[in-house]
């Protein structure tokens, strides 16, 4: 069976919904998290923020949506060396694709480009490749 192993890196980050980006950072922050990266989603109208502890990365958004229960975390983005070449394969394999195909976003010095795909607990899965 043919996997997406040879282009994944590793964890990237995870994507956690807040709807209080100050609160939720200063909680971080005490926790011993450090603000790596700052900035607005202008597509999404939400701020968001990449708060790095070690090896973890958490994105942080602010989108009066979050669901405040257990379970809460909206996705696990998985660092990518290729992103065409694994969306081809997740294509092939028949997953679920639920971003609009490739998307761009202009977060970090380059950008970045990403998708999503749904796994068999409904957990969306992100493929991010920094440009």
């Amino acid at each position: 069976m043919s996997t997406c192993g040879q282009w994944v890196k590793g964890l990237q980050h995870v994507g956690l919904p807040t709807n209080d980006l100050k609160k939720t950072r200063a909680f971080y922050e005490s926790l011993g998290f450090e603000e790596i990266y700052a900035t607005r989603n202008e597509q999404a109208g939400e701020d968001v923020s990449f708060l790095r502890l070690g090896n973890l990365t958490l994105e942080v958004y602010e989108n009066g949506r979050a669901e405040m229960r257990l379970g809460a975390i909206d996705h696990l983005a998985l660092d990518v060396t290729d992103v065409d070449a694994v969306y081809a394969q997740v294509q092939k394999l028949g997953y679920p694709v639920v971003s609009d195909g490739i998307e761009f976003l202009p977060f970090w010095k380059n950008g970045v480009r990403f998708f999503t795909i749904l796994g068999p607990n409904r957990e969306r899965i992100e493929f991010n490749q920094y440009l």
